[in-house]
């Protein structure tokens, strides 16, 4: 879609994302904390949504253990929503001096040696943008796409998941197809592990002692293919990201269905409980759920 076919909403979206594309990485930071503080104090629906699953999934938590971390969820919200603009549209050398450090990059190394494909499961934590863009630099990548709900936001999405030669195939059964024969050539896919299937592509597995409809697709792909697995994520950190690689837990490997989709939570669980103030809690990861229990969401 070109810019004279957009309406005048489209137009004033796509020069919104710009604008904010050019900020500086403090400014970004600081303007989108304001944002997650907004959210907070009105208590908007992000916000009430964080705050049943932040309850929920640490019931430990005390009272006022629980308010900081939803506060400081909503602030890191913002956070990611501004900072998203400027890992699209920033030149790759702004990208790579903001990767600070890499944790465990001898994991990527290894599997990426052998000729086994290699699946990335990467959650919803602290800046998955920035992180498909690095890996993509890394090694071949062939990923789901599916394309925005805003048509003007299109070309732009699409073009900066692209523009270090990742290969976008559709969230289609064709699309699927792509990523075993991929991985079946040696090469990598990431996956986003925490998003809430279609009933007939996931079973339920606990998520934080919560029933989570899961998604099978990462263990349909090791069975068919005999892929490695690797968790990886990119965190904020002072003045830019750290990206992190961690294995899995071993058990994602079994032919048990069930016993796989508890791993693949667990290695999500594990992610999320080092940063967890930096995962994507205001998304209704439990709005489906087993039969015969009630709304999560009400």
């Amino acid at each position: 879609m070109t810019e004279a076919n957009l309406s005048l909403k489209g137009r004033l979206l796509r020069g919104l994302v710009r604008l904010l594309g050019a900020l500086p990485l403090a400014v970004s930071r600081l303007l989108g904390a304001c944002v997650g503080r907004l959210n907070y104090v009105f208590n908007t629906r992000l916000a009430q949504t964080t705050r049943l699953n932040i309850t929920r999934c640490f019931p430990a938590l005390n009272k006022a253990q629980s308010e900081r971390l939803i506060k400081q969820s909503m602030i890191e919200t913002g956070r990611v929503g501004l900072e998203i603009p400027l890992v699209w549209q920033k030149p790759r050398a702004w990208r790579e001096e903001r990767i600070l450090r890499v944790k465990n990059r001898e994991l990527l190394d290894q599997q990426l040696s052998t000729d086994s494909g290699l699946i990335l499961l990467v959650p919803h934590l602290g800046n998955w943008e920035l992180f498909s863009l690095y890996i993509s630099r890394i090694t071949q990548m062939t990923t789901l796409y599916q394309p925005p709900k805003e048509a003007a936001m299109e070309s732009l999405v699409r073009d900066a998941r692209e523009r270090e030669g990742a290969t976008l195939v559709p969230t289609s059964n064709k699309g699927v197809m792509a990523l075993f024969k991929a991985l079946k050539a040696g090469g990598t896919t990431m996956i986003l592990p925490d998003q809430v299937p279609a009933p007939e592509a996931g079973e339920f597995a606990p998520f934080f002692g919560v029933p989570a409809l899961t998604m099978t697709l990462a263990n349909r792909l090791i069975e068919r293919t005999g892929s490695r697995v690797l968790m990886a994520y990119a965190v904020r950190v002072r003045g830019g990201f750290e990206v992190v690689f961690e294995a899995p837990d071993e058990d994602i490997y079994s032919d048990d269905l069930q016993v796989s989709l508890r791993a693949m939570n667990r290695g999500v669980e594990k992610c999320v409980s080092a940063y967890p103030s930096q995962y994507q809690w205001e998304y209704k990861r439990f709005r489906k759920q087993p039969e015969g229990l009630p709304k999560f969401y009400g």
